[in-house]
């Protein structure tokens, strides 16, 4: 669940103090007539008694005023959000649930190593080592916590309930030493890895151990999570750690947070001092640097485990105990030197000297004042990101593969073995055929994984071509011993094609002989053909668009380009030191600050077309949300009802889109709720969760599309159960570089294992009317800086064959209805304001048909609503007031502002909520609440001025008595 945060706190404040004010002015009023109408200014009682009486009505009526309009305006959606009936998951779904959950990590875990056939256990009783055994890895932090309404099993659980019985004492040790993990949050991070000292274990307890079990397994984890990247250089300024001993450092300089600390390496001397069938677990989502494993030969398996879940951890104890076979496969590069990564040198804070002009300052999210200048990114590896640089590289001699790469992308091993045969390969009018078949040649049941890769003719110095390309896969069912099955991926060839952003400008498919092979991994082929493409084509006109795109997808990004020297096979990667490179040049071109926008400079009437017409609003043609449920969005009908919007619905539409879209009483639309987790269902204000899921990284190491489906369908039923209508995930940004804070949010380093996880979760859930809000859209693949203004500089084949692709699958194939966009800059131009990302890529080339939600919308000094509107970003994720309302009333906005308003209507209207007419909602309690008040305050109001009446004529009476 996403905390409260101060910049949320003050923000709400500002919002509230007109209101104050003029409570507080009225309060002051009353308080002053009171004081100043006394017996020396107004000698008569009935007089002076009456003004008094009737100030403090006037009073009390106006401060009732002031707080309705506070609660109706700037708290509304707050309240909305907090008052909302709290829905539960049905006993049912929980159970179905935790089932999928456990499956989905069973053919997760990947194991990396097992020499001597060391796994499964021989013993069922097992010493584990690693004060990680007792805190595992269940997710991410941030967006990606788990739901504590629900129970989990812990590591040690699942071992349990495979039967397999773990040394207690080595278990309190740990416990002992420190009970909680540090918090690696979204707005403070304690790096520290608790570890016992090997100099605390005494011998008798390594004694026992050893006569307990000659069996070992070492847990070690590494946690990321939304807000901050993980460490590069444990001693770097900021970084929070604490040493497990006073008597020496756990990090040195430059070592980072996914290398062994000192602490970690001693515990693996001590237990390989002590057993010879060790086993290690690796339980996180960040490639881990496996430079050690050589120096410890008593090391003989190695299992990766990503985050689990709630209950995901019950699979790794039966995989370890041998009643479930792993068939995970790895969804990244695992190197054995991190800093010889091609992005190590790009990644992280940098930030421009010349753009002070440009700063921002802005309440952060504890609460203290920021001021932001803004930073940028070179993705200068271009197209070659993970194995598509470590293979090229390794074919064209320019690395020693072996000395780089400890375990390859799509890389794992089984209890059993596998043949795989490649019977033929196929080219027929624009489709590739590829048959195998795979038989299970040992003697345990498993599934295997059958990998289709391409490699393309490559010209020198020509178009930038991998010579590694995950092009399909496919996952066998479970497979007995002996059993064979005939397995076909097929793909069309213009996925082969590469695009051309410097001469054709379009997708380009060359000719000439495209070897397709079968790999057991990336590295591993075991089987290929060639295919001959006879012609060049290009696809480059309305008759030929690339993949179905509805208009041809040209040059749109040529300005995201930059300075940037990008990474280029030519001369076997001769430019390979200057491209990768850590940047030189902190300055911002003066060409590119010209067009750079934040709240500093952005006006909308400069945007403003005098031509545009003013739309109809406020009409009264009887049309209704309901009514649109299954009607295209082009339907005529559509504009009768957006007619009926005024100015201030769609403005609450637009600006308060924060966790749900808001209600439109006037066309029938009701409040729907969107929930969070790239794992789960979490509603930040009612505090319900749904099961934890395991991590998206899980799933890409599945290699199983059908899970992936299966998990969008359980999202949706559990969306029903908690009265759900959107969900902010799947999050579908590529792991660029292995310390990014939500690789464990994102699927892979591969664009298409990415994409088809992505679209087929998309699929599911909106089988069940859930819309799935795929994020960040694009290119938010670091944490560093991502709210300030960070300029990510790529080029255009770079973005369109590996940052966009998930993206592009996720529309067209799993059809999305929804999308959030990323908190950077596109370039110079942020990603929630970048209308040719937004509306020319996505909308016109790609044909999505839904609404663009912003990330959480803090305001950080460049978001506004007036720009997003105007470029594609329909709804703000805010539930404060700030700068996500609509200030420009001209034509050229309201016009932007009912295509926004269709956007979030027509989504909301295809979900499911509105599958059986308008939906029967109750009257929130804030306003049934409000209502009384208002009620009351009449009652109180008549009564109090009657009596002030009454009390008036008896005192004038009175003295007219004494009087006469």
């Amino acid at each position: 669940m996403l905390q409260i945060n101060m910049a949320d706190v003050m923000n709400v404040i500002g919002s509230l103090t007109p209101y104050l004010i003029a409570i507080g002015v009225l309060f002051v009023l009353a308080l002053i007539i009171t004081f100043a109408v006394n017996k020396k200014t107004v000698k008569e009682v009935a007089t002076r008694k009456i003004i008094h009486s009737e100030s403090w009505l006037v009073a009390l009526v106006g401060i009732v005023v002031a707080v309705s309009m506070m609660l109706s305006g700037p708290l509304s959606t707050l309240l909305n959000n907090a008052t909302i009936t709290k829905y539960m998951l049905s006993d049912t779904t929980v159970s179905k649930a935790n089932e999928l959950a456990k499956e989905v990590q069973s053919e997760a875990i990947t194991m990396l190593k097992n020499d001597d056939s060391n796994l499964p256990l021989a013993n069922k009783k097992v010493n584990v080592f690693g004060w990680g055994s007792t805190n595992p890895v269940y997710g991410g932090t941030g967006s990606g916590s788990m739901s504590d309404q629900y129970d989990t099993v812990s590591l040690l659980d699942g071992m349990k309930e495979a039967g397999i019985e773990t040394n207690a004492d080595l278990t309190k040790l740990y416990t002992d030493y420190r009970a909680d993990r540090p918090v690696v949050g979204m707005w403070a991070q304690d790096w520290t890895l608790p570890e016992v000292p090997a100099d605390q274990y005494s011998d008798s307890l390594i004694s026992e151990a050893k006569s307990f079990s000659d069996e070992a397994v070492v847990v070690l984890t590494r946690v990321g999570g939304e807000g901050a990247d993980l460490p590069m250089n444990m001693k770097a300024e900021g970084i929070t750690y604490e040493n497990n001993s006073k008597d020496y450092e756990d990090f040195k300089d430059g070592e980072s947070f996914l290398q062994l600390s000192q602490t970690e390496r001693d515990m693996l001397d001590l237990v390989t001092k002590n057993f010879n069938k060790v086993t290690l677990v690796y339980n996180g989502a960040n490639t881990f640097q496996f430079d050690f494993l050589n120096d410890y030969p008593q090391i003989k398996s190695v299992v990766w485990c990503p985050p689990a879940g709630q209950t995901g951890f019950s699979a790794l104890g039966d995989v370890l105990a041998g009643d479930t076979n792993p068939s995970g496969k790895t969804s990244d590069t695992f190197l054995k030197d991190l800093t010889q990564s091609v992005s190590y040198n790009n990644f992280g804070k940098f930030e421009y000297t010349n753009m002070e002009d440009k700063a921002a300052k802005y309440t952060g999210f504890t609460g203290d004042e920021v001021t932001a200048i803004p930073g940028f990114v070179n993705y200068s590896e271009g197209i070659y990101v993970g194995y598509k640089f470590y293979e090229t590289a390794a074919a064209e001699g320019a690395i020693d593969y072996d000395s780089m790469v400890a375990f390859p992308f799509g890389y794992g091993l089984s209890y059993t073995t596998f043949e795989q045969k490649l019977n033929d390969v196929t080219y027929k009018d624009g489709k590739v055929t590829v048959d195998v078949t795979v038989t299970n040649t040992g003697d345990t049941a498993g599934k295997d994984v059958v990998e289709v890769y391409y490699n393309p003719p490559y010209t020198e110095g020509g178009i930038e071509k991998a010579s590694a390309n995950l092009v399909g896969f496919e996952k066998t069912e479970k497979l007995e011993p002996g059993a064979s099955e005939d397995v076909t991926v097929e793909f069309e060839d213009d996925d082969m094609a590469s695009y051309d952003y410097k001469n054709a400008k379009a997708y380009v498919l060359e000719k000439g002989d495209y070897n397709i092979s079968i790999n057991s991994d990336s590295h591993t082929v075991i089987g290929s053909k060639k295919i001959t493409v006879d012609d060049t084509i290009t696809y480059d006109s309305d008759s030929n668009t690339h993949d179905g795109d509805q208009t041809v997808a040209t040059n749109q990004f040529d300005d995201a380009a930059g300075d940037v020297t990008y990474l280029s096979r030519a001369g076997h990667f001769a430019n390979y030191k200057e491209a990768t490179a850590a940047p030189t040049n902190f300055e911002m071109s003066d060409k590119a600050k010209e067009t750079f926008y934040n709240n500093t400079n952005y006006d909308p009437s400069q945007f403003n077309d005098d031509s545009d017409e003013m739309p109809t609003t406020g009409a009264k043609n009887g049309l209704r949300l309901a009514d649109m449920y299954g009607k295209d969005y082009d339907d005529a009908d559509w504009e009768k009802l957006l007619d009926e919007l005024t100015f201030d619905d769609m403005d609450n539409l637009i600006a308060n889109g924060g966790y749900g879209t808001p209600a439109v009483s006037s066309v029938g639309k009701i409040q729907l709720t969107d929930a969070d987790g790239p794992a789960s269902l979490n509603n930040n204000f009612t505090g319900v969760g749904s099961i934890g899921f395991p991590a998206s990284t899980a799933f890409a190491c599945t290699w199983n599309k059908d899970l992936a489906k299966q998990f969008g369908e359980m999202i949706g039923d559990m969306a029903h159960d908690m009265h759900v209508a959107g969900w902010y995930a799947p999050a579908m940004n590529i792991h660029r570089n292995a310390f990014s804070g939500r690789t464990f949010e994102y699927f892979s380093e591969d664009s298409l294992l990415s994409g088809v996880m992505a679209s087929n979760e998309i699929a599911g859930a909106k089988e069940k009317g859930v819309y799935s809000f795929m994020k960040h859209f694009a290119l938010n693949d670091q944490e560093t800086k991502r709210t300030e203004m960070l300029c990510t500089w790529t080029n255009e084949q770079a973005m369109r064959e590996i940052y966009l692709k998930p993206f592009e699958m996720s529309v067209k194939e799993g059809g999305a209805q929804a999308v959030m966009s990323a908190f950077n800059y596109i370039g110079n131009t942020y990603a929630g304001g970048n209308n040719v990302l937004l509306n020319t890529v996505l909308r016109d080339e790609w044909g999505f048909k839904g609404f663009v939600l912003t990330d959480y919308f803090g305001g950080y000094g460049y978001q506004n609503g007036d720009q997003e509107i105007r470029n594609g970003n329909d709804s703000m994720l805010a539930t404060t007031s700030i700068t996500n309302h609509i200030t420009d009333k001209s034509a050229t906005s309201v016009k932007a502002m009912r295509t926004a308003a269709h956007n979030i209507l027509y989504t909301a209207a295809n979900s499911w909520q509105y599958a059986d007419g308008e939906p029967k909602v109750a009257t929130p309690i804030w306003k049934t609440a409000m209502y009384v008040a208002w009620g009351v305050t009449a009652i109180l109001v008549i009564a109090l001025e009657a009596l002030a009446i009454k009390r008036y004529m008896d005192r004038k009476k009175a003295k007219a008595e004494v009087t006469a």
